[in-house]
């Protein structure tokens, strides 16, 4: 209104032929709520009672403030925007404010994963293959009863090379709502030892085994309960007839406390039956022998590794199992525990790299400048230096994440052991620690480890200790480091329990849990039949802890740890154990004790089978296994041929054991469940 009355007046515009037609009657009256739209600039105000409606509608943009000049002419060319057609793209920089999530994101919720189609249908798959297994049946609730909740889990099943495979959605219990004694007793879940990985995979490249590598489709539903369980119906499949009714559950399901037991009670038992026995040692392996051939099989829950010296005896395994639960076959192994693992000329390669990337993009540290150590040389981390975060649960998520990468990096396994000892109260001390060690693992993104064959097995085992190296409450550090011919199988760097009142003692101490662990070894080896034929040697840069061993001498100084030295000493007479003294130039176990330069670390670090990943072709492979597609890695030529005549001569010769033990089960070898060629191999094989 202030701009109208102080326009002066001006001739009307001329009027194209192809513009809209423009009225030139006074403005209508004006909303106090609506811009003000002028078609000729008037004089003064004029009443609204004199006004006459304009007959072009009014624009839904804010026009210009009016000038003196006549305003342009109306567009005349044919050009069509998206605002016309109604295509506007949301910016990208928005993105992560939008109520829709991308494919590549998991969802937290059910609100937000029923919203999306793939997810649904995850969920109506989860839900089908409950119901076939007669999971539950629904009964009337009880106040005496106690009603577990559950939630809907999402997870996106990644490749090795990070590409989307499929997405899973899982129904899992509130196990943490369970009371002891009521819904469940006992608790256990199969878990092998990273350790017996290393030694079964060391023999299994030694001798050019087949390794192959099996998934059980919703595995904690073939466990049977024993107790009385119940639990609230699922997340959108509430039963419309039976609303109020909960769920009796029948087989086990994810996250009930005993659910882990209840499977491997179920797997075992069928293991048993078919001729295999639990290993003493590690109760997650089961071990088979036949004749000269033998068969492995480590149990990670429900992933598990089939090894053995006999192809046609393992495809005969996997389809016994095939026609007992339902598995997938997932060919040979490439992808384990989110270990990528290849096999190269130089034996087996094992590289988290994926499962690091996915760390440093959960930590934010993707952009960080790399470092080419762990730790800084003579750096002593102390509980009482630096602030107390405010949030201490990332410094635990963090340093969570990296005890599960030391599984291929003995690198990391020392300043991991650091940080981890402050998981109580950290500090901004300990937290710069810890990016320190993700930027270390920035610098080494393309390293891995290797397992090297070896035609001689034998035990050598580095111990070492940092005498009273904790500034707090002044405990040593033990560390060591032990191979199986040229691969190294099990590595610690662990706080000693008490403390030590000499480097002596400190190193003595170390040694004993060095020859506890290395003669943990040697056990396992004779179960695999495997003995060694050498005495398993131990080596120590300490020479008053070599003198100790060779001719003990108890007097006031060496009375506190008289067991240990009675233990070193039984053995080494006993000629179970020889010790040896290693400069400290040599003693590979420095890097599992204290910081090191970095030209002594990374020299250690390559001793240690830490190395870049080897250079070969690789692509995708078929392999026809159970009727499934699945991506793998071309090995070379030259080591996929050497396999494939052990493998055929294994199988004639397993066969010919099979005919001279008047084994009962080998008539099981014609099931039609999977064709084998003539010479007794499967179509898998080739």
């Amino acid at each position: 209104i202030f701009y109208m009355c102080h326009l002066s007046p001006s001739p009307p515009p001329s009027i194209s032929p192809h513009a809209p037609a423009i009225t030139t009657s006074p403005p209508p009256s004006i909303s106090p709520h609506e811009p003000a739209i002028t078609t000729s600039p008037p004089s003064s105000p004029s009443p609204p009672a004199q006004t006459s409606p304009s007959t072009s509608p009014p624009s839904p943009f804010p026009l210009s403030l009016p000038n003196d000049s006549p305003p342009p002419a109306s567009k005349t060319h044919s050009m069509i925007t998206r605002l016309q057609t109604g295509s506007i793209k949301p910016n990208p920089r928005y993105i992560n404010h939008l109520t829709e999530l991308p494919l590549e994101i998991e969802p937290k919720t059910f609100t937000q994963a029923s919203k999306l189609s793939h997810w649904h249908n995850a969920m109506l798959e989860e839900y089908n293959a409950l119901m076939k297994n007669n999971t539950w049946i629904l009964v009337p609730p009880s106040p005496s009863h106690n009603i577990v909740g559950n939630k809907w889990v999402y997870h996106i099943k990644r490749k090795a090379d990070g590409s989307i495979d499929r997405y899973k959605a899982r129904l899992v219990a509130k196990g943490y709502t369970q009371e002891s004694g009521i819904d469940y007793f006992e608790t256990f879940s199969p878990v092998i030892k990273p350790t017996t990985i290393r030694i079964v995979l060391t023999l299994a490249v030694s001798h050019n085994w087949v390794v192959r590598q099996l998934d059980f489709n919703n595995a904690f539903l073939q466990g049977t309960l024993s107790e009385d369980v119940y639990m609230s119906q699922p997340q959108g499949f509430v039963n419309t007839q039976y609303p109020h009714h909960v769920c009796k559950l029948q087989k086990a399901l994810y996250g009930l406390k005993q659910a882990p037991r209840a499977w491997f009670q179920c797997l075992s038992s069928f293991l048993i039956s078919n001729g295999f026995s639990a290993s003493k040692i590690d109760t997650s392996l089961f071990l088979k022998f036949v004749g000269s051939h033998s068969i492995f099989i480590l149990i990670y829950v429900d992933d598990i590794l089939i090894i053995g010296s006999c192809s046609a005896a393992i495809h005969q395994l996997i389809c016994q199992m095939g026609c007992a639960f339902s598995i997938k076959d997932l060919g040979h192994l490439h992808y384990f525990l989110g270990v990528e693992a290849q096999f190269t000329p130089q034996g087996l390669f094992l590289s988290q790299c994926q499962y690091m990337q996915d760390l440093l993009k959960q930590s934010d540290m993707v952009d960080v400048k790399p470092l080419p150590s762990p730790l800084t040389v003579g750096e002593k981390l102390s509980k009482f230096d630096g602030t107390p975060l405010l949030d201490p649960t990332p410094y635990r998520q963090i340093v969570g994440a990296l005890q599960y990468a030391t599984l291929s990096r003995p690198n990391l396994a020392y300043a991991t052991n650091k940080v981890c000892q402050f998981m109580q109260a950290p500090t901004t001390v300990h937290w710069a620690a810890v990016k320190r060690i993700l930027r270390y693992i920035k610098h080494t993104l393309h390293l891995g480890f290797l397992i090297r064959p070896s035609s001689h097995l034998s035990l050598t085992a580095y111990s070492d200790a940092d005498w009273a190296g904790n500034p707090d409450d002044r405990r040593s550090t033990t560390g060591f480091a032990i191979f199986l011919g040229d691969s190294l199988v099990s590595w610690s760097a662990k706080k000693q329990n008490t403390v030590a009142r000499s480097s002596t003692e400190a190193e003595y101490r170390a040694l004993a849990s060095t020859a506890a662990e290395v003669l943990s070894i040697s056990y396992f080896l004779q179960e695999l039949r495997h003995p060694l034929f050498t005495i398993p040697r131990l080596l120590c840069d300490n020479m008053g802890v070599v003198q100790l061993t060779a001719n003990p001498v108890f007097h006031q100084r060496t009375k506190h740890i008289e067991v240990d030295i009675h233990f070193i000493w039984d053995h080494v007479q006993h000629h179970r154990l020889t010790v040896h003294h290693v400069p400290a130039t040599d003693q590979l176990a420095d890097t599992m004790t204290k910081p090191l330069a970095r030209s002594p670390f990374e020299s250690i670090r390559v001793k240690l089978n830490v190395l870049p990943r080897p250079f070969s072709l690789r692509g995708a492979i078929e392999d026809n296994a159970q009727g499934n597609n699945i991506t793998g890695k071309i090995v070379a030529v030259s080591v996929d041929q050497k396999i494939r005549k052990e493998n055929q001569r294994c199988n004639q010769q397993y066969l010919q054991d099979i005919d001279a033990n008047q084994d009962p089960r080998n008539q099981e070898m014609n099931d039609p469940c999977i064709p084998l060629n003539v010479n007794g191999t499967s179509h898998t094989n080739d």
